[in-house]
């Protein structure tokens, strides 16, 4: 999987959620569901100034399906989603719900 530059995913973040974001560090993580891998990757975590609602985003990226392109995920923690891995978790619910790829 070809990651894209920490650089792109603070800008995601900072266009997504209107704050100044600091990188504070970089996660790999490996998201598995009945045995089987779902998701694999570094999350960058985000530290935002000036947000009303977070003091943090955790920030990556993924292929979309049949394309060159890459979908950008820049979601605040929250007392649910207060890790990585649950933001990654949260994200894959979210799409499921929703049908995305």
């Amino acid at each position: 999987m070809s990651e894209v530059d920490v650089d792109q995913l603070r800008e995601a973040v900072e266009r997504q959620h209107g704050s100044t974001a600091n990188l504070v560090q970089s996660v790999p993580v490996t998201e598995t569901f009945e045995g089987v891998t779902v998701w694999e990757g570094v999350v960058h975590v985000f530290d935002l100034a000036g947000h009303a609602q977070a003091q943090r985003a955790y920030a990556w990226s993924a292929p979309i399906s049949g394309r060159t392109a890459r979908r950008f995920f820049a979601v605040l923690h929250t007392d649910k989603i207060n890790s990585p891995v649950a933001a990654v978790r949260a994200a894959i619910v979210a799409e499921r719900r929703h049908g995305g790829n």
